[in-house]
Order: C-alpha cells, then structure tokens, then sequence
C-alpha cells in the first residue's frame, strides 16, 4: 500500500476529527486586573479591547495562586496545585516539577487527535522529565521567568541557546506562534502561548521602546497587545478565526507595575489584587459578542470546559475546576460551585464563596525574615476577617462579627473538602486553626480535624 502523502495525512487527521475547535490559550506574566482598556485601563491594548468587544469579559475570573509556578500548574491540570506539589515559585535549580502522571490539558486534548504546542514562560520545572515537550507535541520555551539567569531558550527538550536577549522574548514567542498556526491550519490544535511579559525587567523590543505614552510597562503591554493581534491575524489568515476559540488571562496580579484596578493587595497576596485577573474569550457563533459575565470563575475551570468544547469530557471528580461553558454562552449567569480556595504553599489563607471572601491567615513578610527555615510565611490571623468583595472589591471593611454563623458554616465546608487533600495540607490547616482559635475569644471558631 502507497504511503500516505503529508497532506493526504494531514486530510485523514481532518476526517477523523470534524468541526472540531482549535484551541488558543494567551497567558500574560504578572498582568494586573486594571492594565487593559476594557478593564478601565489607560494603557493601550486595542487587540486585546477588541477580543472583548466580539466575545466575553469575566469580572471574576481568579487564579489559583498569586505566584507563577502553582498557577501555571493549576491551569494545565484543573487542580489545585497542592495536589500536584507545586506550591511556589520554582527556581532554576529546583529539583521537582511538573508531573508527567498529570493528565493535563494538552493529553486530553490530544486524545482527541488535537496537535498541541506550548510556546514562551513554561515555568514547571527544568529538569528534562519535567518540560514542556513531555506533555506537549512541540514547544520552544524560557524554562523560568526572564529575572532568572541563565536564561535557556529550549525547543522540544533541546537547549538552543543560552542567555536569550530579554527584549527578544515577545517578538520570539509570537513568531513561534504564529508559525505553529500556519503549519497545522488543516488540523485541530491546541496553542499555549505563555507570554513571559509583563514580568520584571521590563526590556520591550527595540519597536515599542518609548511609544505607548505610559513608560517602560506601558511599552511592554503594547508589545504584547501588537503579538496577540498577529495571532488573530494569522488565524483570520489561514481561515479559521471562526472555528477557534481564544482565550487570554493572566496568571496573577501585578508584582512592582501594574494596576489591580484598585483591588487591595499585588502579586503574592491572596487579597483580591494578587488573584483576581483579567479574561477574556472570543469562540464566534458560540460566545455573544460584548458579553460581560460577572460569576465566579476559576483558572482551574479551563480544563474541564475545553474538554467539553473538544469532545472529550473530563470527570468532575479529576479535577478541582467546574465546566463554565454555560455562563460564557450567557445561558447562567454563574455556576453553582464548591468554595474556592486560595493557598500560600501549603497554608489555606482565603476562602471565596459567593460575594463573601474569608480570610484565615497571611503571609507575614517580617516573620519570614526571622524564620531560620526561609520561605513564605504564614501568620494566623488574631481572628477571621470576612468581606463582601462584591460590595467591598477593596477588602476594607470586616464584616466578620456580624456573620458568626455564616464563617462557622464556610469553616464546616473547608474541613469537609480538606478531607481528600494532601496530608500537608491538612497539617497546615490544624496549625492555622489551632494558633487562631488561641487567639480568639473561646467558642469564636471551634476546631474540628478535617
């Protein structure tokens, strides 16, 4: 039998797979929730101003950790990242990373004939087993954020270069991207393009120095929104803007630049600053464009609503993050869903359930610097504080004592999900809760092991 010809492979590949969506995951580093035009921002983002005019714009939409390596984590498996291990920034000569055990989006999405590729910040771990191409069919990635030195440029497991110029990185990445997108038009695919702007040093190309009329992050920012437009264009391009759905957040607050959209608290805090981003999503003939949806909504739901949108449907009780498809459609204005959960390593620290968020314990930067260990720190709270961020974005005014009955109850929630989280967890929760309750007033906040 004669060998089947690339195209007629790649026609074979097609027929196996109709209608199916490709997939566009953009992923800022360290954006802020305020830095785009549609979130209010006077930065100049046209293209990303436009992906929110023809589709939907979530206004509380959150990450699931306030530093880049869990978050990035949580995206890829749907879990929360206790789960996988990773609980903070991974540094160049960490020794663990992301699991190849992890059924994570691009293996589900391959299981459905999809070719996947992960092109920027990968930030899971630089060992060999633990890069991008052991999950993805093709990559070109920095392995850490662009503040680390040596800074690799790696393409599908292989060191290409050593010491990548910073303010090549955006230009580079977009390049790869769109070059992905005209190799595989005629097949189903999955792009991640993690960005590793706007991350410190802020080093845009030589193009966009000194041309947004907002400094050096202002620069940065528009030499993003300029990539992103070459995505969208390459898709218009190939003709297949309308069978792509596109996706663009960031993986959490701003760190020294940036702007929360007043929300207390930056990158490192669970306050609503350090969690709460910017998302938006444009599927045509799917989403109703201009759609501004105000429900919950988590990092760790992008697995199972893009296993749905491929066919290939993930258990809810694999993973932490719920399908959002109905409210993006506009068909829910939100989903009925567990608390969620934000955690400093090991430590829950918040609770978000409904318009109320709880905080428990914090990160206590004076306690770190006399902490022999080193690392984050947490510090219970003297008691719980409790907010209607809905009300209240900025997390100023406690409304703990008058709600006793309701923190009691998210208290019976937690202990009840803990129960099927990591023994870490579980200890640290025990911890926090037994140095709180010491420092309450007896019968405030009873403990019960979970």
């Amino acid at each position: 039998m004669r060998a089947l010809t690339a195209a007629g492979a790649v026609a074979a590949l097609r027929a196996q797979t109709p209608n199916k969506p490709n997939i566009i995951i953009i992923l800022a580093d360290d954006l802020g929730y305020g830095d785009l035009g549609c979130y209010g921002s006077s930065l100049p983002t046209p293209n990303l101003d436009q992906l929110a005019k023809d589709g939907v714009r979530l206004t509380r939409f959150y990450c699931a950790s306030a530093v880049c390596s869990p978050s990035r984590a949580a995206l890829l498996t749907g879990r929360y990242p206790v789960r996988s291990g990773i609980v903070n920034v991974l540094m160049p000569n960490s020794t663990n990373g992301l699991s190849t055990s992890e059924r994570t989006l691009p293996k589900v999405l391959k299981e459905q004939n999809y070719r996947t590729g992960c092109y920027g910040k990968w930030h899971l771990g630089s060992k060999p087993e633990f890069m991008p191409n052991r999950h993805f069919d093709e990559s070109y990635c920095i392995p850490y954020s662009n503040d680390m030195d040596p800074l690799p440029i790696v393409r599908n497991g292989q060191m290409m270069e050593n010491g990548a110029p910073k303010d090549s990185l955006t230009r580079r990445f977009t390049e790869q991207a769109v070059e992905f997108i005209n190799r595989n038009s005629e097949t189903p695919f999955f792009l991640y393009l993690a960005y590793s702007a706007p991350h410190i040093p802020l080093a845009p190309g030589a193009a966009f120095r000194d041309k947004s009329g907002q400094g050096i992050y202002g620069d940065v920012v528009a030499e993003m929104d300029d990539g992103i437009g070459q995505v969208l264009a390459a898709l218009k391009r190939n003709g297949i803007a309308d069978n792509t759905l596109v996706i663009f957040t960031s993986d959490n607050g701003p760190w020294y630049q940036g702007s929360t959209g007043n929300l207390q608290g930056r990158k490192g805090s669970t306050y609503e600053g350090g969690v709460r981003t910017p998302f938006l999503a444009r599927f045509p003939g799917r989403f109703p464009g201009g759609l501004v949806a105000s429900g919950i909504a988590s990092m760790m739901d992008l697995l199972p609503t893009l296993g749905r949108v491929a066919g290939s449907p993930v258990p809810e009780a694999s993973v932490d993050g719920v399908d959002i498809w109905p409210m993006l459609t506009g068909d829910q204005p939100y989903i009925t869903r567990e608390p969620l959960l934000f955690f400093d390593c090991w430590e829950l620290q918040c609770v978000r359930w409904g318009p109320w968020k709880l905080h428990l314990s914090r990160y206590n930067s004076v306690a770190w610097t006399q902490d022999p260990v080193g690392g984050r720190y947490n510090l219970p709270l003297p008691r719980p504080e409790l907010y209607n961020v809905d009300e209240d974005p900025g997390e100023s005014y406690d409304r703990a004592p008058e709600r006793a009955e309701l923190i009691a109850d998210l208290k019976t929630q937690v202990e009840r999900m803990l129960l099927a989280f990591p023994d870490d967890v579980r200890s640290a929760w025990r911890n926090t809760m037994s140095r709180l309750v010491q420092a309450t007033p007896a019968g405030a906040l009873p403990v019960r092991e979970p």
